[in-house]
């Protein structure tokens, strides 16, 4: 039995065995290993950084300070998720204005949203447990 591996190059793959190298002789596989390696070593050094320079780090990355009132571990979320898309690419166009649009509806009229999941009130809550049989 092998042991486990931790590194961020065991994500791609499935533990199959290999069918051969591609054309480039899997550089560009190995190019990839390496680069997702450097991204997870950049996120997970964010946590070991102090707030004030977590801010200097959003600075670098957003053109501009992080939001006032904004956590430590959401500053460390939006670093990450900033980092993320620069490496593997961010949301698409048509995202962006769906996004955009659900935004403009919430602002102009909360009540826009599918009502069916929100709760009246005065309505009381009752959890069931599973019943486990012998």
């Amino acid at each position: 039995m092998k042991p486990p591996v931790h590194d961020a190059s065991a994500r791609q793959h499935s533990g199959e065995p290999s069918s051969g190298l591609g054309p480039n002789g899997g550089r560009k596989d190995r190019l990839k290993g390496l680069a997702l390696a450097e991204l997870d070593g950049e996120i997970t050094g964010l946590v070991d950084q102090s707030t004030q320079e977590l801010r200097r780090v959003w600075r670098t990355l957003h053109h501009t300070g992080p939001p006032l009132g904004l956590s430590r571990d959401l500053i460390i979320r939006g670093l990450a998720d900033k980092l993320q898309q620069r490496a593997h690419g961010g949301p698409t166009p048509a995202l962006r204005r769906r996004l955009r649009i659900l935004a403009a509806e919430s602002e102009k009229d909360a009540r826009s949203f599918d009502p069916r999941g929100v709760l009246k009130t005065g309505a009381t809550l009752v959890r069931q447990w599973a019943r486990t049989h012998p």
